[in-house]
């Protein structure tokens, strides 16, 4: 009788246990953290995005600026979130970064890239070297030249200005500030129609359709290559059956209007990857990434 009645109440548990499991998704509102200010790749990609998936998900999701430690803080919220499908990050490359470079100063990482699962990658694009306009340099080769003849004085890498995000950065520059940023076009694109920057180089290794005439790195005898991309992510304990209808959201969400035409306004255009297929190039890319953090070593920042 005793053995009767164990066996039913495994049975029925059996039976309940993937009804709890495949609950009703989503039925409260959703939280897409940025991990940087406002003005940056990840909000600019976030808002529309975002407003998209309130439509198609029938659900508010809220943009979450969460800035701090070069994006340590939004990333390490995210990561340690419930993994319910209702706190998302719009990542950055940095995401991969980051615990690299935790390792090389022996700190221990705020998260792991593990602590992620990939729903999917919205855009990838090439980064652009970018001076002021009333700069003295036309070209890749007089900023190489002159950063010869003036080691230290040029305010960017070779005397580094840390930022917060690219929305700042942005504004260091415009401002006077740096004097040359590395930066994804979307950030710079308006201001170099206004003639207040003016573009050098690109890290890609194709042309970039809307700026043919800009030299790639690679072009100019420099081994240089980058891809600066945007992607949702979730906690990596996310139900599958919440990551299917956030993957499925997210392919329709990209086709949308609003997102089609904020990427086009930006010259950036989507470079979607389903996750199965963002997880594998992830990563590789943080694979590549982690070699050229140890290759650099520690870096001194002036402040």
């Amino acid at each position: 009788m005793l053995r009767a009645l164990g066996i039913a109440g495994l049975i029925i548990a059996m039976a309940v246990g993937p009804a709890r499991a495949e609950d009703p998704y989503p039925t409260r509102p959703i939280s897409m953290v940025v991990a940087f200010p406002p003005g940056g790749l990840a909000d600019n990609t976030a808002r529309p995005v975002a407003t998209a998936l309130e439509r198609i998900l029938k659900q508010p999701v809220a943009i979450i600026n969460k800035a701090g430690a070069a994006g340590a803080v939004g990333n390490q919220t995210v990561a340690t979130s419930k993994p319910d499908g209702y706190t998302l990050l719009m990542a950055l490359v940095s995401i991969s970064v980051l615990p690299e470079v935790d390792k090389l100063f022996g700190r221990p990482p705020n998260y792991t890239r593990d602590q992620f699962t990939g729903i999917a990658r919205i855009n990838a694009d090439p980064s652009m070297l970018v001076v002021r306009a009333d700069a003295p340099w036309k070209t890749l080769k007089d900023l190489v030249e002159d950063a010869k003849k003036k080691p230290g004085e040029i305010v960017f890498k070779l005397r580094h200005l840390p930022t917060t995000g690219g929305g700042p950065m942005m504004n260091a520059i415009l401002g006077g500030h740096s004097q040359i940023t590395m930066t994804p076009v979307s950030l710079a694109v308006a201001h170099v129609k206004a003639g207040k920057l003016r573009l050098l180089a690109h890290t890609g290794t194709a042309p970039v359709a809307t700026y043919p005439d800009v030299p790639s790195f690679k072009s100019l005898g420099y081994d240089v290559e980058y891809t600066a991309w945007a992607g949702l992510v979730a906690p990596a304990k996310t139900p599958p059956h919440i990551v299917k209808i956030l993957r499925d959201a997210t392919r329709q969400a990209v086709k949308e209007p609003e997102v089609v035409t904020s990427h086009a306004k930006l010259d950036t255009p989507i470079a979607y990857m389903d996750a199965d297929e963002f997880n594998a190039w992830w990563a590789k890319d943080a694979a590549r990434l982690a070699e050229v953090v140890k290759k650099i070593g520690k870096v001194e920042s002036a402040q």
